[in-house]
């Protein structure tokens, strides 16, 4: 029966990581780094495209800058390529909004791409456009970026992606689809991996994928009737090493992330009937686009 989790006080994670091994044995070394964060504190504040704000843009090196400052844990970021094949960090999608263009910036040239100027920061000096993402993989030495909306580029940007020499720092995140799993498998570099579940049968396809690093899973959920809100399904993966990545998200669709238990319900009524509700339960990680307040609330209640 599932059972929700009841209100509580911030200070403590009901059931602390500990030392519990993190993924399959054999990946230990890579997964050596997100092993102990989790050890260090709980849940690990992940944070959404970074902290763009004020004259900040978000999916940007300064939006990771301030998401570190605000205590992110990780930061999200997604990413897109040029038709040359050039990374950059974005979002598609929100062209109109952020650069008053019609059309997706993915059919964009890598020059088309440096051309473009957050809206609001027009004439800044020097121009604040897009970021690519080696310089953000450059920047930020030991920070642990979870690396989303790349799938459908593994065919090239997973050999790219190791040849910086920092796949301890990577978490990426795709949906459970079989091609991108086929991609993941296959490839020589054990890249920490987060798929998107939905359905326990997404769940035990993956953890049965012996050859990909599994370290964590973000479960969906609409309603607390859902099976992954029960805190025996949470148990149940963390004694398996695989750490629970729950969302607080309010996208613009209004479709809950999990349950309900929200940035909105934390920020505009009481932290305790969202992130709370998510720690309860046995969160190990949960995204965010409130890390301050998330931090305040998980360290000092």
């Amino acid at each position: 029966m599932n059972t929700t989790p009841s209100l509580r006080a911030a200070s403590a994670h009901p059931d602390p990581w500990g030392n519990r091994a993190l993924g399959r044995p054999r990946f230990a070394p890579t997964n050596a780094l997100l092993a102990s964060r989790l050890n260090e504190r709980s849940p690990l504040i992940a944070v959404h495209r970074g902290s763009g704000a004020g004259s900040i843009a978000e999916n940007t090196a300064e939006a990771v800058k301030a998401a570190l400052a605000q205590g992110a844990d990780i930061v999200e970021i997604d990413v897109i390529a040029s038709t040359d094949g050039d990374y950059f960090l974005f979002h598609n999608g929100y062209e109109a909004m952020h650069f008053g263009m019609d059309g997706d910036i993915r059919e964009l040239s890598t020059a088309q791409m440096e051309e473009l100027e957050y809206a609001w920061q027009s004439k800044a000096d020097p121009p604040y456009g897009l970021a690519r993402l080696d310089d953000v993989l450059r920047t930020f030495p030991g920070t642990i970026l979870n690396i989303d909306r790349s799938w459908w580029y593994w065919e090239t940007l997973l050999d790219h992606l190791a040849t910086f020499g920092i796949t301890d720092q990577l978490l990426l995140k795709a949906p459970v689809e079989e091609e991108a799993l086929a991609l993941l498998a296959a490839h020589p570099e054990p890249f920490p991996f987060l798929p998107i579940v939905k359905t326990p049968e997404e769940l035990e396809q993956v953890l049965a994928m012996e050859s990909v690093n599994t370290v964590a899973v973000e479960l969906l959920a609409q309603s607390p009737s859902n099976p992954f809100a029960d805190p025996e399904c949470i148990r149940s993966l963390r004694e398996r090493g695989i750490a629970v990545y729950l969302n607080a998200l309010n996208l613009s669709n209004r479709v809950p992330l999990f349950c309900g238990w929200d940035d909105e319900t934390s920020v505009l009524s009481h932290p305790d009937e969202g992130w709370g509700r998510l720690i309860a339960l046995g969160a190990d990680i949960v995204q965010t686009d409130w890390p301050a307040l998330l931090r305040d609330y998980r360290d000092i209640g």
